[in-house]
């Protein structure tokens, strides 16, 4: 039996590592779940010992093919619960992440297989992230950040690498969402903020946030 606390190991690990593509550091979870990196080690030779992580000291950590399949359906009950949160119950995107948290430790497979079914098996989560299908297959979309964007070229926003609250309403603020058409309107070169065009108008936005925009070309599919 894999606990929540392991679970949410789990979760994090499989992030940073595919984020990274290689070995994560203790101190790397350490910094990700604000806890010791002490606490971190304790629970990285339990979650070995179940045969979830592979962990060499001083090297890091990777998960098993085990631990993968875990770390991915968790993943996959998080955003079917997203999903089903801001499109049956009305709640805002920047709402349902700390619930789906709650709710993505719900061990029931039958339960989540019709969760999907009854959401028509839904490709993305509200936050343009892929959600893995029951075997745990993840169909990703070319994409890059905002930031990298070229000028005079019209993108669409597919996604979001900050999924705070805070940032989603500055979005919404903004009316940006998953399917808003942007158009770079021109760069910055002392510190890389854009001149965007965006529902008709123009604004300028901080590197801070197009770091944190997904988008992908127009004519792109």
């Amino acid at each position: 039996m894999i606990t929540l606390s392991e679970e949410n190991y789990l979760k994090t690990i499989y992030h940073l590592e595919s984020r990274e593509g290689n070995a994560v550091s203790t101190n790397a979870i350490a910094e990700k779940i604000e806890t010791k990196a002490s606490s971190v080690t304790d629970m990285l030779k339990k979650l070995a010992e179940k045969n979830l992580i592979t962990y060499i000291k001083y090297k890091g950590v990777n998960l098993t093919k085990e631990g993968k399949l875990t770390a991915v359906d968790i993943i996959r009950k998080h955003r079917l619960w997203e999903v089903f949160l801001v499109d049956k119950l009305n709640f805002s995107w920047d709402e349902v992440h700390d619930v789906a948290e709650q709710l993505e430790h719900i061990k029931s497979q039958k339960l989540i297989n019709e969760l999907d079914a009854f959401l028509k098996f839904p490709s993305h989560d509200p936050h343009g992230d892929p959600i893995p299908d029951k075997n745990g297959q993840i169909q990703r979309t070319a994409k890059i950040v905002l930031s990298m964007a070229q000028i005079d070229k019209t993108y669409t926003c597919v996604g979001v690498l900050d999924s705070s609250s805070e940032f989603l309403k500055y979005l919404d603020k903004h009316k940006i969402g998953i399917g808003t058409e942007i158009e770079v309107k021109d760069k910055e070169e002392f510190d890389q903020s854009m001149t965007l065009k965006i529902n008709k108008k123009e604004m300028v936005m901080s590197k801070s946030i197009t770091n944190n925009i997904y988008v992908k070309a127009h004519n792109e599919h």
